[in-house]
C-alpha cells in the first residue's frame, strides 16, 4: 500500500486526444498552475490523506523516542474520530491495527492506547475495533493458535476500560477450566500448562490497563483468587523438565551459572511477588493517560492526572472457549528460563525475581518468531526496545558497562537495551529440544544487530562470549555444538576477529577437554567458511599447531599415486578411466583385478575395490562439492550396488570418503549427506561406521564432525517419519492412499527407534567404560578416561532427549485412529435453460 498517492489526473491535456500530455509544451504557466498560484490547481505537495496518515503513524507509534506516546496516540484518534464517515479510513485504521497487534506485540498497548483515546471523540471507533477483534481471536482459539491468540487477548485486556462489565476475566477463568482438565487427564500434558501461562502473561497488562489509579479491590481479589488456581499447575514439576537442563553436567546446583527454572513456575512467582507490592508494573508503557489543566494559585497552568472522563463503554465481545481445546499445529514442550546476564554482581537486565525480566522476554520473542521474514525489521525492532517501554526502564543505549556500576549506587534502573535484546535472541538460540527456526536466522538476526549498532552489540556479545565459554565444559553439548556453530559464522561476517589471547592457556588442554573441544570445532568450521591460511593469519601464532600447512591443500593427494600403497596400479587405472568417461565394463575389468588380488591376501575383496573405486570418485570432484556430485550422479548405479553385497563395503564407502578428505572433515561431512541422499548409503550404515568402526575408544566422541554426522543422518530420518505422520493426517489426499501411508508409518517409526536405540547402546558403553575396546586396553591416564566417559555421558543425554521428543511427536500416543475426511455436499447445479431470445 503506497503512503502517498503521486498520480496526477492528465485529462484534458492538448492534442483533442482525453488524457494525453506533452511535456515539452509545458511552460511557466503550467508551474503556476499545478503549485497553486492560480487557486484552482492543486498543490504540488499536498498534504496526504487521512488514512494515508493514520496508516502510517500506527505504523510508527512508539518508534520515535521524542515524541510522547500518548500525544502521538491523541492526534491517530483525532485524526481516525474525524474521519470515521470514510470507509477508507475505517478499514485502514482497524486492519493496520489488528495486524500490528498479532506482528509486532512491542505496540499493543501503543495501539489500545489509540482506540481509548478515539472513543472519547467517536464511540463508533472502539465499538468497529471490538467487532472485528472478537472474531479473529476466536478463531485463533478455535485452531490453537496460543501465541496470536495471546496478543490478542493482551490487547482486548488492554482496552480493559471500555468494557461494561467483568471484561476478559471469564475468559481467563474458562482457560484455567481447560487447563485443569487436560492436567488432570494426563500429567504429560503441555497444552494445559501453555494456557496457564497465556493466562500469566495477560494478568499484568489487564492490571496496567484498568482505570487510573490504584487497582480495584474488586479486581485484586478476582485476579488473587486466579493466581492460587494457577499455583496449583505452575509450581508442579514436569517430567520432560530433566531432558533440557541447560547445564546437566554440573556436579549440583551450585555450580550452574544461573538457577535453570521452568519459564512457568517463575512468571507465577515473580506475579505473585508483583501483587503483594500492589502492582507497581513499572516497565510497562501506560499509553492511555487522562490529563487535564489545572490553573495554580499564580495563574499558571498545571496538567494534572484525573480519573477517566465517562467515556461510552461497550460490552465485551462473546469468545467460546471450546470444551475441547485444539493441541495446535506446534508441539508444545516446556521451557527453561535461560540467560547469559541475569542475576550478577551488575544488572544490565532485569532479575529473575522481577516481572519485567518474563515481560520483556515474552515481548521479545514473540516479535522475533512472528517477524521470522523479516530479519531486518526485527533487528530495527530489538536496537529500538527501549522506546516501547516505560520512561526509565533502560539506561540509554550504548552506556558503557563500567558505568553501570555508578547508576546502581545511584538507585537508577542499569538494564541495558542491548543485553536484554541479546539474552532474549540467544535463549531462543539455546532453546531445548528445538528452536522454532533455523539456526542460521538466529544467527543472522544478531549480525543484522551487530551492523545497526555495533558500538552497542558488540561488547555485549563480548560478554555474551566468554560466558558461554567459561561454562561450556559443565554445558548441554547440543548447546556447545550450537554456540561452536553460531561462533565461528559470526566471526566469518567480522574477518574472523576475536580475541583470540584469552583462550591461549586453554591450548595446554587435553584434546578430549570440552573447551579445546570447541576451540578445535570453530576452527574447522571457520575454515570450512573460509581458507586456511586466512583463518591462522588472524591467530596468535600459539594457534598455529591447530592449523597445519597440510590443511592449505584445498585438493587432497590421490593416495594411489604412491606406488608403496597397495591396488596402487589398479587405482590409478580407475581414476584414468573415470576421467575419460570410459564404459562401467572397462571400469569392471580393473576392480576384478583388484578383488582377486585381495582375495589372494585374505583382504575382502568387495571392500578392497571399493577403496579404489569411492577414492577415485572423491579424487576427481575434489575441485568443488559440485563435481563431486556430478560425479556420483555418473557412477550411482554400481554404488547403489554395492550396498545389497555387503554392508561392509557400504560403511568403506563412507570410510573412503573420510580418509580421503582427513584435513577437512566438514566437506566430507556434506558429501556423506549427498551420499544418504542418493541412499548409496543408510542411515544404520552411517551409525554404525561412527560409533562402531571409528569410536577410537571414545576419542571420537569429542570431534564435533562426529557430532554433526550423526545429527545431519537423523534429522533426514526423523523428519522422514514426521513427514509421513503428516501425509497420513491429510484430509485432502484419497483414503485408501492414506491407508497404505498408515501401514507404512508403524515401520518407519520402527526404523528410526531402531536408530536411536544403536546411538544410546554405544554411547551409554562409552559413558560407562564398558565399551569393548576400553576394556580390552587404555593407554591413557585416568583423567583422560574420565573425560572419554564425560563425553559417552553428554551423548546419551543429547540422544535420550531426541527420542523422547520423537515419540512425543510421532509416537503411538499421539497418533489417533485414521479419520475418513468428512464428505462434501453434493451441489447440484440447476439446468441450464436456452435463452431463446438472444441473438448471435
Amino acid at each position: 500500500m503506497a503512503d502517498v498517492d503521486n498520480r496526477r489526473d492528465y485529462r484534458g491535456g492538448g492534442g483533442g486526444h482525453r488524457g494525453s500530455y506533452n511535456k515539452r509544451k509545458r511552460g511557466r504557466e503550467d508551474d503556476d498552475f499545478e503549485s497553486g498560484r492560480y487557486g484552482g490547481g492543486r498543490p504540488r505537495h499536498s498534504e496526504p490523506p487521512p488514512g494515508t496518515r493514520i496508516r502510517r503513524g500506527l505504523l510508527e507509534i512508539g518508534e520515535d523516542p521524542l515524541r510522547l506516546p500518548d500525544d502521538v496516540a491523541k492526534n491517530i484518534a483525532k485524526l481516525a474520530a474525524e474521519n470515521w464517515e470514510d470507509e477508507y479510513v475505517r478499514d485502514t485504521f482497524c486492519t493496520v491495527a489488528l495486524k500490528l497487534v498479532i506482528e509486532q506485540p512491542f505496540k499493543i498497548p501503543f495501539v489500545a492506547g489509540v482506540v481509548l483515546y478515539a472513543n472519547g471523540d467517536n464511540a463508533e471507533v472502539a465499538k468497529e475495533i471490538i467487532t472485528r477483534a472478537a472474531p479473529q481471536a476466536q478463531g485463533l482459539l478455535d485452531e490453537g493458535e496460543w501465541r496470536q491468540f495471546k496478543l490478542m487477548l493482551r490487547f482486548l485486556a488492554c482496552m480493559s476500560q471500555l468494557y461494561e462489565e467483568d471484561g476478559i476475566l471469564p475468559i481467563l477463568d474458562e482457560l484455567f477450566g481447560r487447563a485443569a482438565d487436560l492436567q488432570t487427564a494426563s500429567q504429560d500434558d503441555t497444552v494445559g500448562i501453555e494456557l496457564v501461562k497465556i493466562i500469566l502473561l495477560t494478568v499484568p497488562y489487564l492490571i496496567a490497563s484498568s482505570a487510573p489509579g490504584p487497582v480495584t479491590v474488586d479486581l485484586q481479589q478476582r485476579i488473587g483468587e486466579l493466581l492460587q488456581k494457577t499455583e496449583v499447575i505452575a509450581s508442579a514439576a514436569h517430567g520432560f523438565e530433566s531432558y533440557i537442563d541447560p547445564y546437566p553436567m554440573a556436579n549440583d546446583e551450585d555450580e550452574k551459572p544461573i538457577a535453570c527454572q521452568s519459564v512457568i513456575s517463575l512468571l507465577q512467582r515473580q506475579i505473585s511477588e508483583e501483587a503483594m507490592e500492589n502492582w507497581p508494573l513499572k516497565c510497562i508503557s501506560r499509553v492511555y493517560v487522562p490529563k487535564e489543566n489545572k490553573a495554580t494559585a499564580n495563574g499558571d497552568s498545571e496538567e494534572v492526572n484525573v480519573e477517566a472522563k465517562e467515556y461510552t463503554k461497550h460490552g465485551f465481545p462473546s469468545i467460546n472457549v471450546p470444551s475441547t481445546v485444539s493441541a495446535g499445529p506446534r508441539t508444545i514442550f516446556p521451557e527453561i528460563f535461560f540467560s547469559l546476564y541475569a542475576d550478577q554482581e551488575i544488572e544490565s537486565v532485569p532479575p529473575t525475581s522481577n516481572i519485567a525480566s518474563s515481560l520483556l522476554r515474552d515481548a521479545i520473542l514473540d516479535t522475533v518468531n512472528i517477524l521470522d521474514f523479516n530479519r531486518n525489521v526485527v533487528a530495527k525492532l530489538l536496537s529500538e526496545i527501549d522506546c516501547f517501554w516505560a520512561p526509565g526502564t533502560f539506561v540509554k543505549r550504548s552506556t558503557a558497562f563500567d558505568k553501570l556500576r555508578t547508576l546502581q549506587s545511584e538507585g537508577k534502573s542499569t538494564w541495558k537495551p542491548e543485553d536484554v535484546a541479546i539474552d532474549s535472541v540467544f535463549s531462543q538460540l539455546y532453546q531445548l529440544p528445538t528452536p522454532e527456526h533455523r539456526l542460521v536466522y538466529y544467527h543472522s538476526l544478531i549480525t543484522e544487530m551487530c551492523k545497526i549498532a555495533p558500538g552497542a552489540i558488540a561488547p555485549s556479545l563480548g560478554r555474551a562470549i566468554r560466558f558461554l565459554f567459561r561454562n561450556v565444559d559443565i554445558m548441554d553439548m547440543e548447546l556447545a555444538y550450537r554456540f561452536m556453530e553460531w561462533f565461528a559464522h559470526h566471526l566469518s561476517n567480522f574477518e574472523f576477529r576475536w580475541k583470540w589471547q584469552e583462550w591461549i592457556p586453554e591450548l595446554d588442554l587435553s584434546d578430549l577437554h570440552p573447551k579445546k573441544a570447541f576451540i578445535n570445532g570453530v576452527l574447522d568450521k571457520e575454515i570450512q567458511l573460509s581458507f586456511a591460511k586466512r583463518v591462522r593469519d588472524t591467530l596468535p601464532s600459539d594457534y598455529h599447531p591447530l592449523i597445519p600447512a597440510s590443511k592449505e591443500i584445498e585438493s587432497p593427494p590421490f593416495k594411489y599415486a604412491d606406488d608403496s600403497i597397495p591396488f596402487a596400479k589398479e587405482g590409478r587405472d580407475v581414476i584414468g578411466l573415470l576421467r575419460k568417461k570410459a564404459p562401467e565394463s572397462d571400469v569392471q575389468v580393473v576392480l576384478d583385478t583388484v578383488q582377486q588380488e585381495a582375495a589372494n591376501h585374505g583382504i575382502d575383496a568387495l571392500v578392497a575395490s571399493t577403496d579404489v573405486y569411492m577414492t577415485a570418485i572423491c579424487s576427481i570432484g575434489s575441485k568443488s562439492l559440485s563435481h563431486v556430485l556430478s560425479t556420483i550422479d555418473r557412477c550411482k548405479e554400481r554404488l547403489l550396488a554395492i550396498g545389497p553385497q555387503s554392508e561392509a563395503a557400504r560403511r568403506q564407502i563412507i570410510n573412503s570418503v573420510v580418509d580421503f578428505w582427513s584435513e577437512h572433515p566438514g566437506t566430507a561431512v556434506n558429501i556423506i549427506d549427498k551420499l544418504l541422499n542418493y541412499t548409496i548409503v543408510t542411515p544404520m550404515s552411517v551409525i554404525l561406521w561412527v560409533l562402531h568402526d571409528c569410536m577410537d575408544r571414545g576419542r571420537a566422541l569429542a570431534r564435533s564432525q562426529i557430532y554433526e554426522l550423526i545429527s545431519i543422518t537423523m534429522f533426514k530420518v526423523t523428519n522422514r517419519v514426521r513427514q509421513v505422520q503428516r501425509e497420513r493426517n491429510n484430509l485432502t489426499l484419497p483414503f485408501n492412499q492414506r491407508q497404505a501411508i498408515d501401514e507404512a508409518l508403524p515401520r518407519e517409526r520402527q526404523g528410526m527407534r531402531d536408530l536411536f536405540t544403536a546411538i544410546e547402546d554405544a554411547v551409554k558403553g562409552v559413558a560407562e567404560g564398558a565399551q569393548d575396546e576400553m576394556i580390552e586396553r587404555f593407554d591413557g591416564e585416568e583423567v583422560e578416561q574420565t573425560l572419554i566417559q564425560s563425553w559417552g555421558q553428554r551423548w546419551a543425554k543429547v540422544w535420550r532427549r531426541k527420542a523422547v521428543v520423537e515419540e512425543a511427536v510421532v509416537g503411538e500416543a499421539v497418533i489417533g485412529p485414521l479419520e475418513e475426511a468428512p464428505a462434501v455436499p453434493e451441489v447440484i447445479e440447476a439446468p441450464v435453460e436456452e435463452d431463446m431470445d438472444r441473438v448471435e
